[in-house]
């Protein structure tokens, strides 16, 4: 261990840390099995941790004279820490015997911030992933030779898995709740005395998942950023199973292959995520870890019914449409006003993308740009007179709007075809959006056609504007051509594409991405704008590689 290192934990530790912590009266608890994490953490995130830094996104926490009752738990990064789910990157940097040293330290202080009462650092989904991470990283929390601190862990483990079995079912539904079961069945399989809460762990996350994932594995939030924490924490219950030297209930394994294949089907040619719902790409590398060392396997999920993303590939194209309506509220604070955008990658380039959101990462966008990012403008896809497709309301929680989203697909010989429409502009302007997007079987061409045609007594007494929007990648330059009605997109990861449309004008505008990092970075967009009567019409469009 670095000197730097060092004199961080000796500071974390000053002032006899570990015998303030009081010794049972009892013989202290043990765990019966520790589970095996196979996913490799971060290990430039380790690195900061020895180094004194948390780092999440474009925050970073100095944990020097750290203290957990400061940053109590609201907050992404504070919430983040909470769970521990950093001992991941912590193993992936150093070994057993200097890492032990550091997460002791930090353990310890959270056991005198929060070990003696219930307060924000035991909201159910926190414990949850908590019990998680702190069985499977036993061996760097559990290291010390000194009684009263052991005794202190482990009992206030224990004392954690009651108040989940007691709270769990009061988390908010879909994630948190799912997270707080997980967490349940693990301190069953793995704590000393707990096998008696198992299957009323099992009874309740089979609510949980009732209640948050839909039938093809998807979560009802239709969140990419919440699929891969969901695929995680399933695995990280699978390894405690098999720690425990149980079997997985056919249920669960059922329901953790669908949520890996689910993820899958969101994910781009890079192995990042495509942009959906507040959130951005996230770390590719993080990405594949998870999938590699979850202990499933699965195809990715082309034909979604609640999931809702439809995902079209062809020789190392691959296209992901938002076929369904936005999440209720009740699942997802941040839906976004998405429906019929899609993504378009080229192998590992990535040529049409959504401007995305930080979420689930700390941000310092304001306010109002976040609120910009959820609307349909920031989505590739047709906007009609600059109005949502489905309403943001003042409040922030989405209004009304997208109620249905009939999706037909079909294949043959040459291509794959998806037809779909939606009704968010049928009350304000008596029109619905159809696209039909016709990828090749080569993956050289993607042909699109947007069209508006009219149902229900309202119509539009003059004509409205249209903007059909593409984004484009960061790094992608667009040439328009000299007839204006295409463009050559040039990029450094794939050969250019031609874009060329019918039936309006073409013209560019900047736009912006949000990185996997959260942060914003300068991009352009191609817009086909033009006019629309309540008759209807249609934009007809065209990508094709050079070569």
């Amino acid at each position: 261990m670095n000197d730097e290192a060092g004199a961080v934990i000796g500071k974390l530790a000053r002032g006899s840390l570990f015998s303030r912590l009081f010794i049972a009266k009892k013989e202290p608890l043990r765990l019966i099995a520790v589970p095996r994490d196979h996913v490799a953490g971060d290990r430039t995130r380790g690195d900061a941790l020895l180094a004194g830094r948390f780092e999440l996104g474009a925050e970073a926490i100095d944990l020097t004279d750290f203290d957990f009752a400061a940053i109590g738990a609201d907050s992404s990064i504070a919430a983040s820490l909470q769970g521990f789910s950093w001992l991941r990157d912590l193993a992936a940097s150093t070994g057993r015997d200097k890492g032990a040293k550091l997460a002791e330290a930090l353990v310890g202080r959270w056991l005198l911030a929060h070990g003696t009462k219930v307060d924000e650092a035991w909201r159910p989904a926190l414990w949850g992933e908590r019990i998680l991470f702190w069985t499977a990283y036993a061996p760097y929390i559990l290291s010390s030779r000194d009684a009263g601190y052991r005794s202190a862990l482990l009992n206030t483990l224990a004392r954690g898995a009651r108040h989940l079995d007691a709270n769990a079912d009061k988390s908010p539904p879909g994630l948190p709740r799912v997270t707080a079961w997980i967490g349940v069945i693990a301190a069953g399989l793995l704590v000393q005395g707990g096998m008696s809460r198992v299957a009323r762990g099992e009874a309740g996350l089979a609510r949980a998942l009732a209640q948050a994932q839909g039938d093809d594995g998807g979560l009802l939030s239709r969140s990419p950023a919440e699929q891969a924490l969901f695929v995680d924490r399933m695995g990280l219950l699978r390894a405690a199973y098999f720690a425990a030297k149980h079997s997985l209930p056919d249920n669960l394994e059922s329901a953790a292959a669908a949520a890996l294949a689910a993820l899958h089907g969101v994910t781009m040619g890079d192995g990042a995520l495509s942009s959906w719902q507040g959130g951005n790409p996230g770390d590719p590398a993080r990405l594949t870890a998870l999938v590699d060392g979850c202990g499933l396997r699965a195809r990715p999920l082309r034909q979604a019914r609640g999931w809702g993303y439809q995902r079209l590939s062809a020789l190392g194209t691959v296209i992901v449409l938002d076929g369904a309506p936005p999440p209720s509220p009740k699942v997802a604070t941040r839906g976004c006003a998405s429906t019929l955008a899609i993504e378009v990658s080229d192998g590992t380039q990535r040529l049409i993308v959504n401007c995305g959101g930080p979420d689930p990462l700390p941000t310092t966008l304001s306010d109002e740009l976040v609120a910009a990012l959820r609307t349909t403008a920031a989505h590739s896809t047709l906007v009609l007179d600059d109005t949502n497709s489905t309403a943001i309301l003042a409040d922030g929680s989405l209004g009304k709007g997208v109620e249905e989203v009939p999706v037909v697909r079909s294949e043959d010989n040459d291509s794959t075809r998806i037809e779909a429409s939606h009704d968010g502009y049928v009350k304000g302007f008596g029109l619905t959006h159809n696209r039909t997007l016709i990828l090749g079987n080569d993956g050289k061409e993607l042909r699109g056609l947007d069209k508006l045609a009219p149902k229900g007594r309202r119509k539009i007494k003059e004509a409205a504007p249209y903007a059909v929007r593409f984004h484009l990648a960061p790094g992608v330059e667009p040439t328009i051509t000299a007839d204006g009605m295409g463009a050559i997109l040039r990029s450094p990861g794939a050969p250019p594409w031609n874009f060329r449309c019918r039936g309006a004008m073409l013209t560019t505008e900047e736009s912006l991405h949000v990185d996997g990092h959260g942060n914003p970075v300068a991009a352009m967009q191609l817009v086909v704008v033009g006019e629309i009567s309540g008759l209807g019409g249609e934009i007809a469009w065209q990508l094709r590689r050079s070569s």
